[in-house]
């Protein structure tokens, strides 16, 4: 059985599990292998614990987990919009189900979920942002709506404290007063 519930920082791990594990399968051939493999779950999981009140200081940022039989197999978090030129939206910031439950409904149950909280929140509208090349993403929100608004964005980061690495991000954006399109995932 699948449930969403909101996740709560002692989530961090299980959290934590997830976007890794979901990164390792998702982005392979879209991230160097050397960027994937130093992906570290204790660091994250401790800096995710010790974050927690801040990134939820606002009422509207909340982070859900997706359980099967009480196991955590899908992840989001959402909340106001951090992009400058889109301040009254809101954003999802990621959605990430481990691959083993690709394709078995914890995406679209978690979609769902997601933009049925944005609109208790207020928010009209939404965006978020795919990796360039993650045409099953880019999919997966097509199919519920998302529609590029032609916003590109280069994401500059370091990992490990030392290496450095570009994301090349595509922006999708949402009416959430609209009906979802085919929503099947």
């Amino acid at each position: 059985m699948l449930t969403i519930r909101q996740a709560t920082r002692k989530d961090a791990a299980a959290i934590t599990r997830i976007r890794i594990e979901t990164w390792r399968a998702a982005y392979a051939g879209l991230i160097a292998d050397e960027v994937l493999d130093q992906l570290d779950a204790a660091t994250e999981t401790r800096r995710r614990a010790e974050g927690w009140d801040a990134r939820h200081a606002d009422p509207r940022s909340r982070e859900l987990l997706a359980e099967r039989d009480g196991t955590a197999v899908g992840w989001a978090a959402f909340g106001p919009s951090i992009d400058r030129d889109l301040p009254r939206d809101g954003q999802l910031y990621a959605l990430y189900a481990v691959s083993s439950e690709w394709s078995r409904g914890v995406g679209h149950a978690l979609m769902t979920a997601v933009e049925e909280r944005m609109r208790a929140s207020g928010f009209r509208h939404a965006h978020l942002w795919v990796l360039e090349g993650n045409d099953r993403a880019a999919a997966f929100y097509e199919r519920h709506g998302w529609r590029e608004d032609g916003a590109v964005m280069v994401d500059q980061r370091v990992i490990g404290g030392h290496t450095p690495y570009t994301l090349h991000e595509r922006r999708r954006v949402r009416d959430l007063s609209a009906p979802a399109a085919e929503r099947t995932a």
